[in-house]
């Protein structure tokens, strides 16, 4: 079953292939949301600084029947903080929000802040965020390390001058959005991808395409992404606060064939309806 396998990060640390997203689950929700996913068998739950729900998260971490060390917590440093000292304090506030003695793995969330996303120069910032990552993972407060929506320069920028390779690049990669270029990077440098929106937004679930595939292996359109993201070596994290679709999502035995896959790589899909504004799908 796939909330039983994981992939193992350049450091040795082990990650499960298959994790809950938080994006969007209100905090005074979240809770609820984590101890309902990790009593179906979730044992990867990500969250970020600009989700807002950091500290339910938390709470639901600490309130579920699992002891914390089976558990794999994300949280990500806020896109706007570019130096060392603030970036020092927030690592530490999401420790005291989360209430968690350890986070398993945190990002620098964009290279940009989300006002200014793939603009201006910021390479000194990132630089300076990563070090004090680094520092936090010395100290044994953070497991591992790593950064989300970095491109190949912003990801070299942080190989100039960093004394721990990041161990995770958390990108936008869904059937339709697949960044062969950048993943094929990552691989190569050590750098685990984990795929957001596998399930993407807007009107992918009525794609033709993916549905005619998806009703083809039997399976839900959902299903067919998220098995798409795990078979491309990624972790997958789709974003539920429905107990009925975090079984669902985690019912993706189905193996896509060499053809389907090669089908969905080349599909371009990028209408994210209603989300469309967001930088991460707008591109700006």
């Amino acid at each position: 079953m796939i909330l039983n396998e994981t992939y193992t990060l350049s450091n040795g640390v082990e990650i499960p292939k298959l994790g809950l997203g938080t994006w969007f689950i209100d905090d005074d929700k979240a809770a609820q949301a984590v101890r309902d996913a990790v009593a179906i068998g979730y044992r990867n739950i990500d969250t970020a600084q600009a989700y807002g729900n950091e500290r339910g998260v938390g709470e639901g971490v600490r309130t579920s029947a699992v002891p914390r060390d089976e558990l794999f917590v994300s949280t990500k440093l806020a896109a706007e903080i570019k130096n060392f000292d603030e970036a020092t304090a927030a690592i530490d506030g999401s420790l005291i929000t989360l209430g968690l003695d350890h986070i398993d793995l945190m990002l620098i969330h964009s290279p940009q802040p989300w006002n200014d996303f793939r603009g201006g120069d910021y390479a000194d910032g990132n630089r300076e965020a990563w070090r004090a990552l680094e520092d936090a993972h010395q100290a044994g407060k953070i497991r591992a390390i790593g950064v989300s929506n970095f491109q190949q320069t912003d990801i070299e920028n942080i190989l100039k001058t960093c004394t721990v390779t990041p161990h995770v690049n958390q990108l936008l990669v869904h059937a339709g959005n697949t960044p062969d270029e950048l993943v094929a990077y990552c691989q190569d440098k050590g750098i685990l991808v984990e795929s957001y929106s596998p399930i993407a937004h807007g009107t992918i679930l009525k794609n033709p395409e993916i549905v005619a595939m998806a009703d083809r292996y039997g399976v839900t359109v959902a299903q067919l992404c998220i098995r798409y993201t795990l078979q491309l070596g990624t972790v997958s994290l789709p974003k539920t606060a429905n107990p009925e679709h975090m079984r669902s999502n985690a019912n993706v035995d189905v193996s896509i064939s060499d053809n389907d896959m090669t089908l969905l790589r080349s599909l371009r899909a990028r209408d994210y309806g209603e989300h469309s504004e967001f930088p991460v799908y707008s591109g700006k």
